[in-house]
């Protein structure tokens, strides 16, 4: 285990450093189209939103990261395209707006029938727990710019304009229903890496936590597909949607200024338990890099929670407050 408290930043993810360039590209994008197909969003939320009628097309745009890293070190890629669509597809979820297409991009070193066998297979089983179709893509060979392989994608969804959830409708009181995430998801991977490296463990080792399995395969379990969220927005009045991901819990200043009490929070999975301990890593670095245990919130009023988590097997965590994050006495912000 290091002595040192390893940070996010300190494994080469500054989180502020990249909202400051976040702000220096969009800065610079002032065009907006009129009429069919214009924005009825500002840049900066899960999707964004084009007029389409009586409609709302939702798009998205993600990648799996350097979790594909650790894929190649254990050779085992038939995860990875899951990744690639549940990145996309939940943040199309956390708009209400349900999931139709998606392409992918996947640039290469070079050419592997299996490894792409394999991966075609991911992006498979997860159009297939999305119901969505993936409709085309590109596949690029860019040896003297990449050194193995990167995979992104696009998707697109859509939602009845009254449908839209962005959070407007938050409220002081309103009940969080946090659902649990399936492990690290697809964020954070910089530290992950950097934990590892230094503990003495390698990828191959039985994970400690269940030597059925080994930390590579702990690593790169699938991130979940939170389609049942269409469900309690289906069944119930929903004032906000949240999919957790990279900053962990910052996330949630996407969809209110108000503040969140997370008093009975998720128990986190033995993975960030591992990675805490083997890195030295506190507490709220932890909550502001990782989903620790809770991969998507939904923010819904206190008539409606039961049922919220009855449809998605999650649980009350907390409440709206009127300004801060906090879990338990935990101040994240």
């Amino acid at each position: 285990m290091s002595e040192k408290h390893l940070t996010y930043a300190e494994s080469g993810v500054d989180i502020k450093k990249e909202e400051s360039t976040i702000r220096a590209l969009t800065s610079k994008m002032t065009y907006v189209r009129k009429g069919l197909g214009a924005p009825l969003t500002n840049i900066g939320h899960y999707a964004g939103l084009l007029d389409f009628g009586e409609h709302a097309l939702a798009m998205t745009t993600d990648g799996v990261g350097s979790k594909v890293l650790i894929a190649n070190a254990i050779k085992k890629w038939d995860t990875v395209g899951i990744d690639c669509i549940a990145m996309n597809v939940n943040d199309i979820l956390a708009i209400g707006a349900e999931p139709v297409a998606f392409v992918d991009y996947l640039a290469l070193e070079g050419h592997d029938e299996a490894f792409a066998t394999q991966i075609g297979e991911g992006l498979r089983k997860g159009a297939e727990f999305s119901r969505m179709s993936i409709v085309g893509g590109e596949t690029a060979t860019l040896p003297d710019i990449i050194k193995g392989f990167d995979l992104a994608g696009t998707c697109l969804g859509i939602v009845k304009k009254e449908k839209v959830i962005t959070g407007e409708k938050v409220q002081v009181g309103d009940v969080l229903v946090g659902i649990p995430s399936s492990g690290i998801h697809s964020n954070g991977y910089s530290l992950v890496r950097k934990i590892v490296e230094g503990s003495g463990y390698s990828y191959e080792d039985p994970f400690p936590c269940n030597t059925s399995t080994t930390i590579g395969e702990e690593l790169i379990i699938p991130t979940r597909i939170y389609m049942e969220v269409l469900d309690v927005v289906k069944e119930c009045d929903v004032h906000g949607l949240a999919h957790i991901t990279g900053s962990g819990l910052l996330k949630l200043q996407r969809i209110t200024n108000l503040g969140f009490d997370i008093s009975d929070p998720i128990e986190p999975n033995d993975v960030f338990k591992f990675l805490q301990k083997e890195g030295n890593v506190d507490e709220l670095e932890m909550y502001k890099t990782f989903n620790m245990g809770m991969g998507f919130l939904i923010v819904i009023p206190e008539k409606d929670a039961a049922k919220a988590v009855e449809l998605t097997g999650g649980k009350i965590v907390g409440k709206i407050i009127n300004s801060g994050i906090k879990v338990k006495e935990l101040i994240i912000v």
